[in-house]
Order: C-alpha cells, then structure tokens, then sequence
C-alpha cells in the first residue's frame, strides 16, 4: 500500500504523463517502499516478508513478472 501510495503521489507531484514518466514515477514509489520495509526489518530484528507469509501469484499474474521491459513496451 505505501508502495502505490507513494507512486500515487510522485507522479502527481511530477505530472507524470504517458508509460516512461509513469514508469519512473512507479520505481521511485517501489525504492520508498522498499526503503521503508528494510528499515523496519532493522528495527524489529524480524523479516516482513518471508517464505510463509506471501501471497501466491496465479500464474497469469507470474508469466508478467518474467516478461522484460521491451517486451512490455512493445504490448503498449
């Protein structure tokens, strides 16, 4: 959630338009994520994410995960 928040808000405040800007904007959301759930890891001493607490992906959702930037690019 803090993750598409933040994209949310980046590409607001950069008036993001059109799939690169938006990409860019999505990325810079991911690191704030990220960042932030590396941080409380070190704080708490404990993994947020760990092998058995993640959510399985079907495998349509999986098959996009593998596809390379390019690849997305050319389907838009």
């Amino acid at each position: 959630m803090l993750g598409e928040a933040s994209t949310t808000e980046i590409a607001r405040n950069t008036d993001a338009q059109g799939l690169p800007e938006n990409r860019k904007a999505a990325r810079s959301g991911g690191k704030v994520a990220g960042s932030a759930r590396k941080d409380l890891e070190k704080k708490s001493g404990r993994n947020v994410s760990t092998r058995t607490n993640y959510k399985e992906l079907p495998e349509s959702l999986r098959r996009l995960g593998s596809q390379t930037e390019d690849e997305i690019d050319e389907q838009s």
